[in-house]
């Protein structure tokens, strides 16, 4: 599987960092037509987080990947047909829904795989990602330097060509043990390691608990949407900039991201790492107003320090996450659980561009509301899981599995 993320996410480098620039020069929409296509394809792939989850507790997962897999290789090859508003929106709500479904089911087979050490497990995943979205983002850099509708056309096909590599290489992973598939067939269905609601959308701590994470997800708008449309109309900045501040993004995910694990082991040790994280938001938000008091290099300097800032809180968030997310759920319905967390990524797709260019638009200081924001949204979630963590440690038994 760490393959097939390594495949996965070359693809998506070469097209993520560059796509509101593809929108932009080659399509022709405009800054409000490029915000709402974001916007509203990501509201479409919301139902992709929850509809996966749930079919992933009934079904084998690796099955579910794959044809996932294909979709997202049709959507990306269909963007090539057409440079018109609305056949440009459907296609990008199709592969929208792909994505939210196929991340949060990447997600459950780490945790059904890993068990107990699913934070050091996705934090190597999430290594080799990143290490593919470093070598994505560079190929993009260089044919950014070219500035032709070929180049650009290059790399959408590049990213389409990636999902249909691993569609073929993802059913040769071993399929994983589901805990409610399990209690399906031996009639323990009821069980739950932990006491309340066996329905997230029946646990109201979960559902706020999902709700402040939709806020905390929004470093991944910062970096797809904002910095670039930030970079776009900048006077003086290069365009160029955005896609090595991706780049400098996925370098630094990779370098730290296993290291940082280590302090997120725990359901206690993850929910004191929202302080940090709180701090290194709010001063990306203030670097990024401060890089328009001053000359080029001055800019330059002060979004790479924010690009850095929100790096830092983007790999300290998702120890977080990962923790918190499966040790909130009940063993038996995981796949249920995660596929509503999956809710706050494909919620954030929605709201963070309208979040990121609502900033733009309110000037400099937009930028340090946005970073005081996330800060006051992990005050918020530190209080709110306190009361459940305190009622005892809600570990995942050992899993062990074999995969190719």
């Amino acid at each position: 599987m760490l393959l097939i993320t390594f495949i996965d996410r070359i693809g998506n480098g070469l097209w993520a960092s560059v796509s509101v620039l593809y929108f932009t020069y080659v399509s022709g929409l405009s800054l409000a037509q490029v915000g709402t296509l974001a916007a509203v394809s990501g509201a479409i792939g919301i139902a992709g987080a929850p509809l996966a989850g749930r079919l992933a507790d009934r079904h084998p997962l690796t099955r579910i990947l794959t044809a996932l897999q294909l979709l997202r290789a049709i959507a990306t090859f269909g963007l090539l047909a057409t440079d018109h508003y609305l056949p440009l929106l459907a296609i990008s709500a199709l592969g929208s829904f792909g994505d939210r479904a196929s991340s949060v089911l990447t997600k459950l087979y780490a945790n059904r795989v890993a068990g107990p050490d699913r934070v050091r497990y996705q934090a190597v995943n999430r290594t080799a990602s990143n290490a593919g979205w470093a070598l994505g983002g560079l190929a993009a850099a260089a044919a950014l330097a070219l500035g032709t509708t070929t180049a650009y056309h290059g790399l959408l096909i590049g990213d389409g060509l990636s999902f249909l590599a691993i569609a073929l290489l993802t059913p040769t992973c071993a399929e994983p043990p589901s805990g409610s598939r399990i209690a399906a067939r031996t009639g323990t269905g009821t069980a739950s390691r932990t006491a309340g609601p066996t329905s997230p959308w029946r646990d109201r701590m979960y559902l706020a608990f999902v709700a402040t994470e939709t806020v905390l997800f929004l470093d991944d708008s910062v970096f797809q949407i904002g910095l670039p449309l930030w970079i776009a109309h900048s006077e003086g900045v290069p365009h160029g900039l955005a896609p090595l501040l991706l780049v400098l993004n996925n370098v630094m995910v990779v370098a730290l991201q296993v290291p940082l694990a280590r302090y997120g082991t725990t359901t206690s040790a993850a929910r004191k790492l929202l302080v940090p994280l709180s701090a290194a938001s709010a001063a990306g938000g203030i670097a990024m107003t401060l890089s328009t008091t001053g000359g080029t290099l001055q800019a330059v300097c002060l979004l790479t320090a924010s690009a850095a800032l929100f790096t830092l809180a983007e790999m300290l968030h998702a120890v977080v996450s990962w923790e918190l997310s499966v040790a909130l759920a009940p063993d038996t319905a995981q796949g249920a659980y995660l596929g509503v967390h999956g809710l706050a990524q494909s919620g954030q797709r929605s709201l963070g561009p309208f979040a990121v260019t609502a900033a733009i638009a309110t000037g400099p200081l937009g930028w340090t509301v946005f970073g005081a924001t996330i800060a006051v949204t992990c005050a918020l979630q530190h209080r709110l899981v306190r009361g459940r963590l305190q009622r005892g440690p809600l570990s995942v038994p050992p899993v062990t599995v074999s995969e190719h």
